[in-house]
């Protein structure tokens, strides 16, 4: 109702106006004509007023809708699998997200009432000019039709630009998160150029595209203004006509001129809101994709990981990232629960890999891979989660505080003292004590921690979730010798009542391991316990052993 009076209250306009002239020209009283005036004064701010309230309620609905369906597309997008998320860079997944929405919810917020509302608006006018006189209301509607088929029929051959335009907006992004993660590298080998040429490639790309969306959208406008201005004058022309014939007044006349300028001004808008409509439409059609994108790790309905330390076993596996080469080819490997296994192997022979299935990042094509006694393929993700931990080399530090860290935003509930403890047990006490702020001190980054107080602060987030599984993933491999020892001792504190995998390039990090497993290409070439494969001298594992340590003698 709200809507529909602010819209409807600016036909009153021309009617006062003509008022105004004919009681003017008939030399009425000037208390007749002020009283005109002050109604028409009146209507205008009453009209803007309603309209402002319509604006203000319009984009706060607006936001809340985009919001809660930047929450579901970001949800949706963190439960897709690897795969989907290494073939979309970080900066297309932000234009999906956030820019696309942006638009869907600029348009929303106020293009769809002024859709609405200018709708209410055409269709008043075009009733209050057939009353005045049909001839009018016809040439009125006539020309209204004209010019709304020629914005409709050149505005949609925009769409497909607008969505390339979008597509181009993503790749820019990317290419510009990619550049900015790695300019390190760039600046030290010397690669600015490229950078910035690449730069120039996706601008221009750009341009090109948005130039062909605004051709065809401006070209839309010129069309339009033309019919219009042909309309208002053929409107101008029967009005005198009528005047003439003594049909209508002159303030009839100057009404319906008015009105034909007004029935004009809706369909204005309405080309203004078309263009936010066509990316509306694109970035609608670009969420919609992504919400009907299914992840391949899908949630089973088995029973739930048991308690305390999980054995873990990997039955005949096969795998190869879906590109027809496999990583690892028939894998056999079997832990009991509290057992620490280490991994070994060259590069590429498929130790991250092993690390990856256990934590169900993907699952196999061939074969099963079990902990617990259970299919991973079958249990649900939240209880696989919280079961199964993974420290790799590259730990990430979030902007937020050493509480937000360690709880990961509150995933994990846990005390303060417990968040104290965890700290004191990986080797950390001493840096808490230290910091202005204690749990809540603000962290920026990993800038702010050495190498080994982040990955320490990893096995801190582990220790807080308890696991009965935890996988190491190169963790000490970026650490100088004596931030390893200190390390070690943590791992002790982190390993004890749990089932653990140590994937390693240095065989001095597998020392306290209980199982040994030795990959070549995919394959396991030789495992054992670490005692037996140590003595025997025929072994691999005892060759490697015996090299690094002549190794580390001539150093």
């Amino acid at each position: 109702m709200v809507l529909i009076a602010a819209m409807t209250l600016p036909l009153l306009g021309p009617y006062l106006m003509g008022r105004f002239v004919d009681q003017a020209a008939g030399g009425e009283p000037a208390s007749g004509l002020v009283l005109l005036a002050a109604l028409f004064l009146a209507v205008a701010i009453l009209a803007d007023g309603l309209q402002l309230l319509v604006t203000w309620l319009s984009v706060r609905l607006a936001w809340r809708v985009g919001n809660r369906l930047r929450s579901d597309l970001c949800q949706h997008a963190l439960g897709l699998d690897l795969a989907w998320h290494g073939e979309h860079s970080a900066g297309q997944l932000i234009e999906r997200v956030d820019g696309d929405v942006d638009a869907l919810t600029k348009f929303s917020s106020a293009a769809v009432l002024n859709l609405a509302g200018n709708a209410v608006l055409l269709v008043g006018t075009l009733v209050v000019v057939t009353a005045i006189d049909w001839r009018a209301g016809a040439l009125v509607a006539l020309v209204t039709a004209a010019a709304a088929l020629v914005l409709m029929r050149l505005r949609k051959a925009a769409v497909p630009y607008r969505d390339a335009e979008r597509e181009v907006q993503a790749s820019l992004y990317g290419d510009i998160e990619e550049r900015l993660g790695g300019l390190e590298d760039l600046r030290a080998n010397g690669a600015g150029r490229w950078a910035v040429q690449r730069l120039h490639v996706n601008s221009w790309r750009w341009w090109n595209v948005s130039r062909k969306a605004a051709a065809r959208g401006d070209g839309a406008l010129v069309a339009a203004d033309v019919i219009f201005a042909l309309g208002s004058a053929l409107i101008l022309g029967l009005g005198v006509l009528l005047y003439r014939d003594g049909a209508i007044t002159i303030g009839t006349v100057l009404a319906l001129f008015r009105y034909s300028q007004l029935v004009s001004e809706p369909l204005w808008e309405v080309a203004e809101q078309l263009s936010e409509m066509q990316k509306a439409i694109a970035g609608t059609r670009r969420a919609a994709r992504l919400l009907a994108t299914e992840s391949t790790i899908q949630d089973g309905d088995g029973p739930d990981l048991p308690g305390g330390a999980l054995g873990f076993e990997l039955d005949d596996v096969c795998f190869g990232y879906g590109t027809g080469r496999p990583v690892l080819d028939g894998v056999t490997i079997e832990a009991s629960p509290g057992t620490t296994v280490g991994i070994v192997g060259r590069t590429g022979s498929g130790k991250t890999t092993i690390g990856r299935l256990l934590a169900r990042l993907w699952d196999p094509e061939t074969g099963a891979v079990r902990v617990g006694g259970v299919d991973l393929r079958s249990t649900r993700q939240s209880d696989l989660r919280s079961r199964i931990a993974v420290v790799t080399q590259e730990v990430e530090i979030f902007r937020g505080t050493v509480r937000d860290n360690l709880t990961l935003f509150g995933t994990v509930a846990a005390t303060d003292a417990e968040l104290t403890d965890a700290l004191e047990r990986s080797g950390l006490g001493g840096w808490l004590t230290v910091l202005p702020g204690g749990l809540e001190t603000m962290l920026h980054g990993s800038s702010e921690l050495s190498a080994g107080e982040a990955q320490l602060l990893a096995f801190a987030r582990v220790l807080i979730a308890d696991p009965g599984l935890i996988v190491l993933d190169e963790a000490s491999s970026r650490l100088d010798p004596g931030t390893e020892a200190r390390l070690t001792a943590s791992t002790a504190q982190l390993l004890g009542g749990r089932t653990a995998v140590v994937i390693a390039h240095r065989l001095s990090t597998l020392e306290s391991v209980d199982h040994i497993v030795m990959l070549d290409r995919g394959v396991v070439a030789e495992q054992g316990s670490r005692a037996q494969l140590e003595a025997d001298p025929t072994s691999r594992f005892a060759s490697l052993l015996a090299d690094e340590r002549r190794a580390r003698v001539s150093r």
